[in-house]
């Protein structure tokens, strides 16, 4: 969850509706999607809704389901609309700007005192400084959860300009959400944050994922892997801080060396197209001969399950990140992670329990990785450990610790005295023309 999520265009599982203990004292909360990311909309709504909350979620086509707009409690806007990116340029303006419209309509009138804004909209510079300022003397409490606290510099796009109108928008809000303590004191340090008002809240595990009883056996045969042919898996969203050129390095040393593997690369490629076209054609010859099984488009949400099931550990050779959605999708089916020592990934792998660290941007370091998993009990005794994952997961991250957490958050914020707008003072200090760092 940068983060990293494999969204899905099915629905996920319903809702629980809530239709007790609402009261005069209830919380009722404005969740700002950005119109994506159903996987984790899917968790915080179903738990915030346990919890008792009434939820108003702006939404888009993508996530129009009946799982959110026919659910007690939920009040489902979709005001984003169609986001198809086929349409002609005249047409893209055009809905951006009736979707700002309609959300500047729908925030002067809201009844919801806190905006959560889990992601910004398409411009988000705007997003960043006018429409924070206009929520705050709207009297909105503004609450952020920073999936990456500066995606430019997981990207390699920072900019001055992205990181003044980010320092900005962190000084608007009233509390900010992450996932680790790295992330808390990046706010703090880079961007001035102070440290009250932020809280660390787990990074919750994917519930929206449907799982079966589909065997790991039974998986490798759907896929055409035979039963002793050691599995790895790249899964999600193809782009170059991902590194997936250094597992494909790593996985030819271990061809050269003679070992019977397989490759499963799985996953869309987001706004890379010279990257992946250089991939692309780079792995040709593997994926023409089987040892590469590709499948470079989305994975609808009821077909992930098979890649999972059929994969022996989940590679993450990562560049640079915050968090990973994806270790935590793995780590929901048992299987184990081989994860790059970058950002807090290592913090959620035990060493030889849950899968192993290595090196990032170092093939053979990952070769040793994993040939060592490959020699371990872990792998020799896999399907009776990955009930062991499963509940290891579950138990540090569940969605009903992020909702007691949250739901804290929000009541505190409510009981705090609120001048209904924001002052000069918080005005000055998060202009742009304030000092901001190198």
């Amino acid at each position: 969850m940068g983060t990293d999520v494999n969204n899905g265009s099915q629905s996920p599982r319903q809702l629980p509706g809530v239709t007790a203990g609402r009261g005069s004292d209830e919380i009722m909360v404005t969740l700002l999607t950005g119109g994506s990311d159903k996987h984790y909309l899917f968790g915080l709504t179903t738990s915030l809704l346990s919890k008792g909350a009434t939820l108003d979620v702006i939404g888009s086509d993508e996530l129009d389901c009946p799982d959110f707009n026919s659910t007690p409690g939920v009040n489902f806007f979709n005001l984003r609309g169609n986001q198809r990116t086929d349409a002609g340029f005249a047409s893209k303006v055009s809905r951006v700007l009736m979707y700002y419209a309609k959300l500047i309509r729908y925030a002067a009138t809201a009844k919801p005192k806190i905006f959560h804004i889990l992601w910004n909209n398409k411009f988000e510079l705007f997003d960043r400084t006018l429409l924070m300022l206009y929520y705050r003397f709207l009297g909105k409490r503004i609450v952020i959860t920073a999936h990456n606290v500066n995606q430019g510099m997981r990207d390699g796009n920072d900019s001055h300009l992205n990181r003044r109108t980010l320092r900005m928008q962190y000084q608007l809000a009233n509390h900010i959400l992450v996932h680790t303590e790295k992330m808390k004191r990046e706010l703090i340090e880079e961007f001035g944050v102070p440290g009250a008002r932020v809280t660390i809240i787990p990074h919750p595990i994917n519930i929206a994922v449907p799982k079966t009883r589909l065997t790991p056996l039974d998986a490798k045969q759907q896929l055409g892997i035979q039963e002793d042919e050691r599995t790895i898996l790249f899964f999600g969203r193809i782009t170059p801080y991902k590194g997936l050129e250094y597992l494909i390095a790593a996985f030819r040393q271990l061809l050269a060396q003679g070992g019977d593997y397989r490759l499963i690369v799985a996953g869309r490629p987001d706004r890379c197209e010279k990257y992946w076209a250089a991939m692309r054609e780079d792995i040709g010859e593997e994926v023409r001969a089987g040892r590469i099984l590709l499948r470079d488009e989305f994975i609808p949400d009821d077909e992930t399950e098979v890649y999972f099931k059929a994969a022996d550990v989940l590679a993450l050779p990562y560049k640079h990140i915050y968090q990973s959605g994806i270790l935590f999708l793995g780590h929901s089916f048992g299987l184990p992670v081989l994860a790059a020592d970058v950002g807090s990934l290592k913090d959620e792998i035990v060493e030889g329990k849950t899968g192993l660290v290595f090196k990032p941007e170092d093939p053979s370091d990952l070769v040793k990785a994993i040939e060592k998993y490959f020699a371990s009990d872990l792998y020799a005794e896999l399907n009776s450990r990955r009930q062991g994952i499963q509940d290891y997961a579950a138990e540090r991250h569940s969605w009903d610790v992020v909702a007691q957490i949250t739901m804290g958050m929000y009541g505190d914020l409510l009981r705090a005295p609120f001048s209904g707008s924001p002052s000069h003072r918080e005005v000055s200090n998060a202009s742009l023309n304030m000092k901001t760092p190198s």
